[in-house]
């Protein structure tokens, strides 16, 4: 077993949310531990790895154990169920020691090389450097689609911009990370969190890699939500807009009524056609459960705040040896 004595404040505290990973953590480990040990940085004599298991079902929290009892630079947290990634990031950075914090993929798809680069711009007095991927040639064409007119959308209605082909993949300085901390909404969108606390910014690019263990636990539907999540924590745009099509179509109508009345009055009383007053209830009832739609998210996230629950549940912690 190693007998290193475990540091209460290490230099860095490489932060991996996981679920289901058993095919992952070995390479990992295997790859990320002498690369750290490697750095000609303070980093790397005084790190820790913090993973979080969010509720996995397979032997990816025994493989933490394990890890953790080897080394005590390994440590881990395992959450009662699954609450999702920006739960367990949330978790993540609540529970780091480091005096800086990197959030990292289990699937290396992010190169551990950044880890250096990031680090040196820290040293330079830069507070957050945020990894930017060089091109999305590793996604399938509908998602870089889908991920390009996201970001376009978020930064065209927040204020707190994100920048393109970012990920959570970032260094964040401890200040920051206690301003992350001291947030106390429950709907998280962590990219949007980390763009509004602001600070000093550096950026590292890199090449993304194709994930080489385990599959994506994003499929479309999780990534529809998280968008959805991110524009609504981010920006009221999408409920002051509804003001102005109500404003429109109230335009639209009283300029229609006016040439009813106008029509009326020189040529006489005619009826409608039938096809036309379908085209209007159509339109008008599908405007209204649009709007009705995008309020409902709003009040649904106000529900969740107003229940004051916690993000997540902690059932376990791994490798604590104070």
């Amino acid at each position: 077993m190693n007998m290193m004595i475990q540091i209460a404040s290490p230099e860095l505290t490489l932060l991996v949310p996981v679920k289901d990973e058993e095919a992952a953590i070995p390479a990992f480990l295997a790859t990320v531990m002498p690369i750290l040990e490697a750095l000609d940085d303070p980093a790397g004599k005084s790190f820790e790895i913090l993973f979080i298991d969010d509720g996995s079902s397979d032997a990816t929290l025994t493989l933490i154990r394990d890890a953790a009892a080897r080394d005590p630079r390994v440590r881990g947290l395992s959450l009662s169920r699954n609450f999702g990634k920006e739960a367990a990031l949330t978790a993540g950075i609540d529970h780091a020691r480091g005096k800086a914090v990197i959030p990292y993929d289990v699937d290396m798809q992010d190169p551990p090389s950044a880890l250096a680069p990031m680090l040196a711009k820290w040293r330079e007095g830069h507070e957050v450097v945020v990894g930017v991927r060089e091109d999305r040639k590793s996604d399938g064409m509908l998602k870089r689609w889908t991920a390009s007119a996201y970001y376009r959308t978020h930064n065209a209605l927040s204020k707190d911009k994100i920048l393109e082909h970012a990920g959570d993949f970032r260094l964040l300085d401890r200040k920051v990370v206690d301003v992350i901390k001291a947030l106390p909404e429950r709907n998280r969108f962590m990219k949007g969190l980390f763009g509004w606390a602001g600070f000093k910014t550096a950026t590292v690019t890199y090449a993304r890699e194709e994930r080489e263990n385990g599959t994506t636990k994003f499929g479309f539907w999780k990534l529809w939500t998280l968008a959805l999540d991110g524009i609504t924590s981010a920006s009221t745009v999408p409920l002051r807009v509804w003001s102005y099509v109500g404003g429109l179509v109230a335009l639209g109508t009283l300029a229609y009524a006016t040439l009813i009345v106008i029509r009326t009055l020189v040529t006489g009383v005619d009826v409608p056609g039938y096809a036309s007053i379908m085209v209007a209830v159509l339109f008008l009832g599908s405007v209204q459960l649009i709007s009705l739609g995008i309020l409902g998210e709003y009040v649904g996230r106000i529900l969740t705040e107003t229940k004051q629950r916690p993000l997540y549940v902690v059932a376990e912690k791994i490798g604590d040896r104070e």
